[in-house]
Formats: C-alpha cells, structure tokens, sequence
C-alpha cells in the first residue's frame, strides 16, 4: 500500500504541475502523465479491492460492517477510473499539439481529479490502513 500511494501521489503531482503551467504546458509531459493514468490505476484498484478491502472488512466490528466504507471506495474507483479516461483524452490531445482553448477548465479538470484522489489516500490512511495494521504513514 505504501507503494500504491506513493505512485498515485506521484501522479497527483504531476497532474497539479501540469495545472500550475496552464497554458504553457510541456506537451511531452501530458503525453507520459495521459499514458501512465488509467493503467495505474487499474493496478491499484484491483490490488485494494482483492487484498486490501477484504483484510479491511474482516477486522471490522459487527456495528462498523454496516458503515459501508468499502462500498463508497469501490464506486469512487470506478469515478476515478471514469474520471482518468476523459483526463486522459484531454492530456493526449494537448500532447499531440491541440490548442488548449480554455486553460481555466482544463485546470479545474486537472484540479477536480487529484484532489479527489488525494482524499481518497487521505481516507484509507486515516482509516483502513491502521485496522489492517498498516498505520503509521
């Protein structure tokens, strides 16, 4: 898990400098950030959801297996994942030399992304790792 978090924090960076830049973006970078999104994210996610959440839910109480926390991270993979493939579209067209037309929305876009993951790891930290003993990030 460490591991995990370290690339998608990684990329969470990478995409904010690419935001930080807007307009002037080095086009080669979003080609290598457009390339390295959904399948890291694939990875991650399956590891999570076949390791990770299961460990997670066995440690739970009777009472904390009702909250559901497992269900709402498996649908914001999806929502990543979803959310990875437009980001991807957007970056590979910017890297082939389309004109950004509105760098303020391809911030936000860029923003919105990893922000959101970034909460995620926040939540797994907080709350997933140390009843798997994996605390102490």
């Amino acid at each position: 898990m460490r591991r995990a978090h370290r690339e998608k924090l990684r990329l969470c960076d990478a995409l904010e400098k690419l935001a930080d830049a807007l307009p002037n973006v080095d086009r080669l970078q979003c080609l290598g950030v457009a390339n390295t999104i959904v399948p890291l994210l694939r990875e991650i996610h399956r590891y999570e959801e076949t390791v990770v959440f299961p460990a997670y839910e066995a440690a739970l109480t009777l009472a904390e297996s009702k909250l559901a926390s497992t269900n709402r991270l498996r649908a914001e993979h999806l929502e990543d994942e979803c959310y990875a493939d437009e980001l991807t579209e957007a970056l590979l067209a910017i890297g082939h030399g389309d004109r950004i037309e509105n760098a303020e929305a391809v911030g936000f876009m860029l923003r919105g992304f990893f922000e959101s993951v970034r909460r995620h790891i926040a939540f797994e930290r907080e709350h997933i790792l140390p009843r798997i003993g994996l605390g102490g990030f």
